[in-house]
């Protein structure tokens, strides 16, 4: 908890492995057996203590082996609560992108901020779904942001 985005892609680096992109996240936490998206790693059930460190359930991050209920089709553990994971990728509008009333929120930070995912044990039951996108600026290490690793 508190890895800012050089940090986590500087561990990568050292053990020959890299995040992942912000689509091969939401690949790994929300498709199926048929690759139809889901709402949760789990399925479409709403959000329970049993299966996601969410809504300050366990006020911190808990070991990356609790939740097994909550894994994913492919076997992905806390994907959603815990705390936020950085990707790879840069924040940018999805292609047909057009700004509501709070044109001023994500528009501004196109291109100039790297991609979190999943939620943290902060995150309200009520908000978390696996399309949901963060973004910081890659040097801010004061969020419940953590990562995890693909291989090369």
């Amino acid at each position: 908890i508190h890895v800012n985005w050089y940090e986590a892609n500087a561990w990568c680096r050292w053990a020959n492995r890299r995040l992942p992109t912000e689509a091969e996240w939401e690949m790994a936490a929300a498709a199926d057996e048929s690759s139809q998206k889901r709402r949760h790693p789990w399925g479409d059930e709403d959000p329970s203590g049993k299966r996601s460190n969410l809504g300050f359930v366990s006020l911190g991050p808990v070991d990356v082996s609790a939740f097994s209920q909550g894994d994913s089709y492919y076997g992905c553990r806390q994907m959603t609560g815990n705390v936020w994971e950085w990707t790879s990728s840069t924040f940018a509008p999805y292609p047909g992108f057009v700004p509501d009333m709070y044109s001023d929120y994500s528009q501004v930070s196109f291109h100039t901020r790297k991609v979190l995912r999943g939620g943290c044990w902060a995150t309200s039951f009520r908000t978390i779904r696996n399309t949901w996108r963060n973004f910081f600026q890659p040097a801010r290490n004061d969020i419940f942001a953590g990562f995890r690793s693909c291989a090369r």
